[in-house]
């Protein structure tokens, strides 16, 4: 397999599982966010008796990972062409730092007080303050992820501009 089918097969996955990521973290900001988030604490109890099984943090965090290295292969295979190279690098910060670095500096340290530690520790002022503060960041994440998508979906084209497909001759 030559080096641009490389490429442009992770262009491809880095892009569709941007896709994925963003349907998913829109999904959970318009259906799940505001059933957590309305009757503070008792919808965080009841948001946690939901989510026994699974939750947010058994996907995000893998499908945040898988789309970083993606998103690191395809720019190894593309580093020579300058405009795919800005694009899929921008991407990859972004992504880096309103998902990753956010989330784990400032959302996660809140879903802990939120979820965690809850009414037992915590006044519910405290609590609804901390939801606050959470959802005017998780807007963030929310704008990140989407930028990213946009990024990668222009690097794919370009790559597809570029003639990174797989080329038979008759």
């Amino acid at each position: 397999m030559k080096k641009r089918s490389i490429g442009f097969a992770f262009g491809l996955l880095h892009f569709w599982v941007l896709v994925i990521l963003l349907g998913a973290i829109i999904f959970e900001t318009w259906i799940i966010y505001p059933n957590i988030f309305h009757d503070i604490p008792r919808s965080f109890e009841v948001g946690m008796d939901f989510m026994t099984v699974n939750g947010p943090h058994d996907f995000f965090p893998p499908l945040g990972l898988l789309s970083l290295v993606l998103g690191v292969g395809s720019l190894l295979f593309n580093w020579r062409i300058k405009s795919i190279r800005y694009l899929i690098l921008g991407s990859i910060l972004i992504l880096f730092v309103c998902n990753l670095l956010l989330s784990m500096a400032y959302l996660w340290p809140r879903n802990t007080i939120m979820f965690i530690e809850g009414a037992a520790v915590h006044p519910v002022s405290f609590l609804q303050q901390t939801a606050l503060e959470f959802q005017r960041a998780h807007k963030f994440r929310v704008l990140g992820v989407a930028a990213t998508s946009v990024m990668a979906f222009l690097a794919f084209l370009r790559m597809y501009r570029h003639g990174h497909t797989t080329k038979t001759t008759p």
